[in-house]
């Protein structure tokens, strides 16, 4: 956004210099770009009067004057332009002077006739494009003064970058605004008000047949306008804004889109067939040309204005070659509407088409101050053209603007900020960006958000605002007050207090984290088989490989998995904590959303250099990771259940903790896994983070001295079949809950050739360890407890020890 100092002071009385602004404005979040002195390279012109002006002997188009620039002589100067004529002001470049394009005058010769300066035209000296003839200045202006001190131009010229939220800054009047309130200045907006004689009412009427893609549409119409250049000081500060000046009428509207944002268009109202207005969706395959001359086919996702006939405009992005304002036209239609951005946003990167309108109304448009904006257009074009504005307002606005109310607690700002910054420098902060507040009640205000702030919907967003206009910068670096008291040790910690425990687990054990985008494509998710059900498509995808909302955290890992590959790797530990989207009728936001922790292993167990066997990761590579987690939330081991219809993990397992359903783990299916380029075989499991912190939340933590007897370890070897699990057997041990047995682990697995016709038995040895706090135990008590075990299992499992 550019923003000239001269535009900015007629809003408000900033008398600092442009590098002060910028600073500013930079640590509010606007940062400067740089700052632009557009006419330093016309220093040195100067204002002269032609005096005598007669034609070259040797030519037919060139002209003999003799000019009075002020330096005590008569200058001869030859010129070539049609226009230039005895008795004009004219802008003189004498002997040295180096143009804006870099070419220095010099004495010359031209066909004969001396040469000792050039009368410059308005191209020559960066003003406009336009180099029909010299330019002729006003007859006020003094003679060998330098041009630009008696000419009004925008010398200083700020280039500020504009992030997407800040659609309001997209303009002089959003900048001035963010101006007064940084330096405490008073905001005034200059109105220009409809002519007091007005033209008869022109009923235009205005039809919209999809309202949630156009909330409001206005016009007027003007009549008896003389379509031509527009004044100097006009076309000079659209230039120095980098748009082209055109006509009085196009320049109006570029004007006033600068100003205050809204873009405007022009019609024709002679081409306007029908004499209405129709706002419609395009047509499958409905072809309309733009003003750029290039034939544009658009679909039914498209916006289109249309008279009684066909389209005339495409929505928020470009005019039509059928209504475009030319030199004979006398009656204009004049356009300011408000669209649904996500509409013009697709239309424009579809087409490839980006306008100052549509790069605007893809941000947001101020919706109150639309109609404003085309009523100080019309005065402007009346001014300007000589044109009459029609006394009535064609509108129609199906959704009127509604402004969020949003709570804001003064004590939650200064607890979020890190200082009191005091009730009264919140609320004329709030006030001075124009929200309307309410703090009858002192510990949570109702602020409503302005029109020109969609960014505005939460009470962070306002904190933020309070801080930025404080400034972060002004904030002194304090280390935060940390307090520790055991009577709390107990209590669930925050979601995300929970979050980072895991993220330091994931990083102190080796594995890498992976942040990958919400959204995946349903390819991704078809790939895998995942269902259908519960997925959520986003309305306006940024691509195709981005159009829904993820439902696991595979087909991001794999992803991750397939783009380290590429990139050389050979082997991959990767965890991710996010969430996981379901669509849900009965929530608030239509979505389920929930946290989930993945985990995926894939290549050699040991680096090649190590002086270890090869070998790959595995199935227990991938649980013991799992049981390390638990171990470290002071969760048991996990009880698994083989599982065969997962949609993508083949061996898989379920996962569940005390009774509750965890997660699974397994190996990818190799078909698919190849699909992701991968070689050997892929380890992964998704773990339900939401049940796994209720889990720890339940876990009560007892402090107790460290043991000062020694423990005692007995093995006892159970023999079944293969069908029983280890958990299983763990699971019983525990639960018998002895009062000596502290601990209990697997120490081996022998499965002996089984005799022909006999079932295989698997032999497993558990080291069980005993210990009494209080003394040291003797053999015949730690005998009986074994016994105890043994025979528990016996009964319980049927198993043989």
């Amino acid at each position: 956004m550019l923003l000239s100092l001269s535009w900015l002071r007629e809003f408000t009385p900033y008398d600092g210099t442009a590098e002060a602004l910028g600073d500013r404005l930079t640590m509010l979040g606007l940062e400067l770009e740089d700052i632009r002195r557009p006419y330093a390279g016309i220093a040195s012109i100067v204002v002269g009067r032609v005096v005598t002006c007669e034609n070259h002997p040797q030519s037919d188009h060139l002209h003999c004057c003799t000019v009075d620039a002020g330096q005590g002589e008569l200058l001869e100067i030859v010129c070539g332009a049609p226009n230039v004529a005895a008795g004009q002001l004219v802008p003189v470049a004498l002997v040295g002077t180096r143009m804006p394009d870099g070419m220095v005058i010099k004495k010359a010769k031209l066909r004969g006739a001396p040469s000792h300066g050039m009368i410059c035209s308005e191209r020559e000296l960066g003003l406009t494009e336009d180099h029909s003839g010299i330019m002729v200045l006003p007859e006020n202006f003094v003679v060998g003064k330098p041009l630009v001190e008696q000419l009004d131009l925008d010398r200083e010229v700020l280039d500020i970058s504009i992030t997407p939220n800040r659609a309001d800054c997209l303009s002089v009047l959003g900048l001035a605004r963010e101006t007064a309130l940084a330096f405490n200045l008073p905001l005034s907006v200059p109105d220009v008000p409809l002519p007091a004689t007005l033209a008869p009412a022109l009923e235009v009427p205005i039809a919209i047949e999809d309202p949630e893609l156009c909330w409001l549409y206005a016009g007027r119409a003007l009549t008896d306008v003389r379509v031509g250049p527009s004044p100097m000081r006009l076309r000079h500060r659209l230039h120095a804004h980098d748009v082209r000046p055109i006509s009085n009428i196009v320049d109006v509207t570029n004007y006033i889109l600068l100003e205050c944002g809204q873009p405007l268009h022009s019609f024709d109202l002679d081409n306007l067939r029908g004499g209405r207005i129709v706002v419609r969706r395009a047509g499958e395959g409905e072809r309309f040309t733009t003003l750029d001359g290039q034939e544009r086919v658009l679909n039914a996702q498209d916006l289109c204005i249309c008279d009684g006939e066909r389209p005339v405009a495409l929505a928020g992005v470009m005019g039509g070659l059928n209504s475009e304002i030319g030199a004979a036209s006398a009656r204009v239609f004049l356009e300011s509407a408000v669209f649904r951005p996500a509409t013009i946003r697709k239309t424009s990167r579809r087409l490839g088409l980006s306008s100052e309108a549509s790069y605007r109304f893809e941000r947001g448009i101020d919706q109150q101050r639309s109609v404003w904006s085309l009523n100080r257009a019309c005065a402007m074009m009346a001014a300007l053209s000589g044109g009459k504005v029609c006394a009535n307002l064609c509108a129609n606005e199906p959704r009127p603007f509604a402004p969020a109310r949003i709570p804001f607690r003064p004590a939650r700002a200064d607890a979020l900020l890190g200082v009191h910054l005091g009730a009264d420098f919140d609320a004329a902060t709030l006030s001075g960006l124009g929200c309307a507040v309410d703090n009858s009640n002192p510990e949570q205000w109702a602020v409503s958000q302005p029109s020109w702030r969609p960014d505005l919907t939460r009470e962070a967003d306002l904190i933020e605002e309070v801080g930025r206009m404080h400034g972060l910068d002004a904030i002194a670096p304090a280390l935060p007050r940390v307090e520790r008291n055991l009577a709390h040790a107990g209590e669930p910690e925050s979601r995300f207090g929970f979050w980072s425990r895991i993220k330091h687990w994931g990083a102190g054990l080796g594995l890498n984290e992976a942040v990958n985008y919400s959204f995946v494509g349903h390819k991704d998710l078809d790939r895998l088989h995942l269902p259908q059900e519960g997925r959520i498509s986003i309305m306006n995808p940024l691509s195709a490989e981005q159009d829904a909302l993820r439902t696991a955290l595979a087909p991001g890992l794999l992803n991750t998995l397939r783009n380290n590959l590429a990139q050389g790797a050979a082997g991959l530990r990767l965890f991710e904590l996010a969430t996981v989207f379901a669509a849900d009728a009965a929530s608030e936001t239509t979505a389920c959303e929930t946290g989930a922790l993945g985990l995926l292993l894939y290549g050699a167990r040991y680096d090649a250099a190590w002086p270890q066997p090869e070998g790959d990761l595995d199935y227990t590579d991938l649980k013991g990771v799992v049981e390390h987690l638990l171990h470290h939330l002071h969760l048991p081991a996990p009880v698994c259940t083989l599982r065969e219809d997962h949609p993508f993990l083949l061996p898989c397992v379920n996962l569940s903790v005390e009774g509750a359903a965890l997660g699974v783990m397994g190996r990818v299916r190799p078909a698919m896994a190849a699909e992701y380029h991968a070689r050997k075989d892929v380890w992964l499991a998704e773990i339900d983070l939401e049940e796994l912190r209720r889990l720890h939340d339940a876990v009560r933590l007892r402090f107790t001295a460290l043991p000062v007897f020694p423990p005692v370890r007995r093995d006892i070897t159970v023999a079944a079949g293969p069908g029983l699990a280890v958990a299983a057997v763990l699971e019983h041990i525990r639960g018998l809950r002895l009062p000596l047995l502290e601990d209990v682990a697997l120490v081996d697995l022998f499965e002996p050739p089984a005799a022909a016709g006999a079932e295989p038995v698997r032999n497993l040895t558990f080291r069980l360890t005993f210990r009494h706090a209080q003394r040291t135990l003797k053999d015949s008590e730690v005998d009986k407890e074994r016994a105890n075990v043994a025979e528990s299992l016996e009964r319980a499992l049927g198993v043989r020890v």
